[in-house]
């Protein structure tokens, strides 16, 4: 008697084998006559990884994006190449800001839920151009939650930002503390952010869950973090600049982790708390379906230990120049996770020497380096 491989004959392998590519192209079927859930930014950092998540869970995707020119958009492009490669992306040119475009597209696509990630970002840039924030982090937020207003959105996830938590000097910070002391434009547009989307969750019953990003970082990042910014300057034989002496720490978040988070918040879109108390009104959660939740490693590590592991990884030596701290930076940030943790049942836990590495790794790919 023949030997059976895995326990089937070579009919039943054919049989199974058939099965499986029927089962794949069903999924692909579906994917395509489902409504698609919408990413804005989905050219950006966290928005081309969270579309790409999606993509290989089956789920449709509408990517939107204006393809600013905040940074590379050479950058933005080869991510945006990468989605249109795969079954079930569908791609929209459009800029938040403009109420008449994201009007039409919610009206044309009808999205199922809504990832919002499209802003203007950086908090020392804020300085420069405050007009380019109101713009986009307002203007385009209002947009948006107009556009799942009428849309009847399921449930939309917006990003915040751990900037928010701005003077407040308790960590690590926590969701059910107050954060009404922002030190930068950037980070009172997006604790704006949290109080227009808990507006619409009690007029229109809208599910909003509103994600405080802690310093995302990893392969296909932003060109304008810090370890981007650090890499690129330790491989030119250029300076590193340190601000406060390099004297900071940061909740350094992994971009997988930080997409499982997003991913198993989409799933979960939020009640209302019948416990809140108007008399004591917890900032994390409401009479509304609206939540906060930190997306963060809750292992802040000091920036010179990041430094050391660029150095080690590029096999160079960084030339450090030490500034003082600039406006709008705050010292040290530390997210807790136990909210996250409660609602996802884990929390971000890829050490940073594996993600450090993984992006070095990358930088060096795409780059030539």
């Amino acid at each position: 008697m023949p030997a059976r491989r895995e326990g089937f004959t070579p009919g039943e392998m054919m049989v199974s084998l058939g099965s499986r590519f029927r089962e794949e192209s069903e999924k692909k079927r579906r994917a395509l006559t489902r409504q698609p859930t919408l990413v804005t930014g989905a050219a950006g950092f966290i928005g081309y990884h969270v579309a790409e998540r999606l993509l290989e869970q089956g789920e449709p995707v509408l990517g939107c994006d204006n393809l600013s020119p905040y940074y590379d958009v050479a950058l933005k492009e080869a991510r945006l190449d990468r989605l249109r490669a795969r079954t079930g992306f569908e791609f929209a040119r459009c800029d938040v800001g403009d109420r008449s475009a994201v009007a039409r597209l919610f009206e044309g696509k009808r999205p199922r839920r809504v990832i919002h990630l499209a802003a203007q970002a950086g908090v020392r840039h804020s300085i420069k151009d405050p007009h380019a924030y109101a713009d986009s982090n307002l203007a385009g937020f209002v947009n948006v939650l107009e556009g799942c207003r009428h849309a009847g959105v399921e449930h939309l996830v917006y990003a915040s930002s751990s900037s928010v938590y701005g003077s407040n000097a308790r960590l690590p910070f926590s969701e059910h503390d107050p954060a009404d002391h922002p030190l930068s434009l950037y980070a009172a547009t997006k604790r704006s952010n949290e109080l227009m989307a808990h507006s619409y969750a009690h007029l229109f019953r809208l599910p909003c869950s509103g994600l405080r990003f802690f310093t995302v970082y990893g392969p296909w990042g932003r060109p304008d973090m810090a370890l981007f910014l650090f890499t690129r300057a330790i491989v030119n034989g250029d300076p590193i600049e340190l601000f406060n002496e390099g004297r900071m720490t940061r909740a350094f978040t992994y971009i997988d982790d930080a997409v499982d988070a997003v991913s198993s918040v989409l799933e979960r879109p939020p009640q209302t708390d019948p416990s809140w108390s108007r008399e004591r009104p917890d900032p994390a959660t409401s009479s509304a379906p609206h939540r906060l939740v930190n997306i963060g490693s809750p292992d802040p590590v000091d920036l010179l230990r990041c430094v050391a592991l660029l150095e080690e990884y590029l096999g160079r030596t960084a030339v450090r120049k030490l500034l003082p701290i600039q406006p709008g930076d705050v010292e040290a940030t530390a997210a807790d996770t136990s909210d996250l943790e409660e609602l996802i049942g884990s929390h971000p836990a890829t050490p940073l020497e594996v993600g450090i590495r993984r992006f070095v790794e990358w930088y060096r790919g795409y780059y030539s380096v």
